[in-house]
């Protein structure tokens, strides 16, 4: 019988995870995997072992066999392969839903949080606007935008004491949250809706345009550099963003270590402060992802933006 191209395809794994190139799943080559699938590294017997491999690839009921042909051999290709899913037209990046989460519990922390603090309109501080919503920044929207997102949701009322904010930041947003300003609450439902139809878009086409290239990335690290964004805007100019500006040169060459260690590095620009706490374990949280990432994901795990 002619050689069996499984083993061509084997060996090509076993390259990518630097094991002996031997064609077959030996231990070594499983205890290697079980690693990049960030499982613990098991004592079980192979064929157990090799079961645990494939829950890990995502594997349920019966497929979990133990047999690793050309089904099992596919999913170790696909998990091993740098490349993410093909963008549809309209979309900007490929973010992991675990990397939408952080956003949100960075914004609101929870849906019981956000009804106790955050759904009457705040003015965080600095150059912000009023915020409303999960991080919806109206001194950084145009009329018709705002328009757009929020009229058919909250009713001319509430629209119309609102608007009167748009488009200040900085000391006129502060100036603009007026008693009636505050009065407007926003219901969470409400916020959710604005957050995943608009925010989630339109920041991620802000973070595509200052990182080409970033679509590129693994779904965890492409969905840090959103929450990067989201947090701190696009712009790259200045000296209090040239960790931002530096990351546009690791994203380019895929280097998500140097990437990881760029978003740590801009804590600097928050440290000592007690209040910002939260900012410095929202960056923290950022470099993980973008340092752990891997490119397989199950597609219940990503979404377009």
């Amino acid at each position: 019988m002619p050689q069996n191209p499984l083993e061509t395809r084997i060996k090509a794994i076993q390259k990518k995870l630097a094991v002996s190139l031997t064609g077959t799943y030996d231990m070594e080559t499983c205890n290697a995997l079980e690693k990049v699938l960030g499982l613990l590294v098991s004592d079980l017997s192979l064929p157990d072992k090799k079961k645990n491999i494939q829950k890990g690839l995502g594997f349920t009921g019966r497929d979990i066999d133990g047999i690793f042909g050309v089904n099992t051999t596919t999913r170790i290709e696909l998990f091993l392969d740098e490349k993410v899913p093909p963008l549809p037209k309209g979309a900007s990046m490929v973010i992991s839903k675990s990397s939408l989460q952080l956003v949100l519990e960075s914004e609101i922390s929870s849906k019981s949080m956000y009804n106790s603090k955050y759904k009457f309109p705040i003015w965080p501080h600095g150059a912000s606007g009023v915020t409303i919503g999960i991080g919806y920044d109206m001194g950084y929207s145009t009329n018709a935008q705002f328009e757009k997102d929020w009229r058919a949701l909250l009713g001319d009322a509430k629209f119309n004491k609102l608007k009167p904010a748009v488009g200040l930041h900085g000391e006129r947003a502060r100036a603009a949250l007026t008693s009636s300003v505050k009065s407007v609450e926003i219901p969470y439902d409400d916020a959710l809706q604005v957050f995943y139809a608009t925010s989630v878009p339109v920041y991620a086409r802000s973070t595509a345009k200052a990182y080409p290239g970033v679509e590129l990335l693994p779904p965890d690290a492409q969905g840090a550099l959103l929450s990067l964004v989201y947090n701190r805007g696009a712009s790259l100019e200045g000296p209090r963003r040239s960790e931002m500006k530096k990351i546009a040169v690791w994203v380019k060459v895929k280097n998500l270590s140097k990437i990881g260690a760029e978003i740590r590095a801009m804590k600097r620009l928050w440290a000592g402060d007690p209040k910002m706490k939260g900012l410095l374990t929202r960056r923290d949280r950022e470099a993980a992802l973008v340092e752990n990432a891997r490119y397989f994901l199950k597609p219940d795990e990503y979404i377009f933006a």
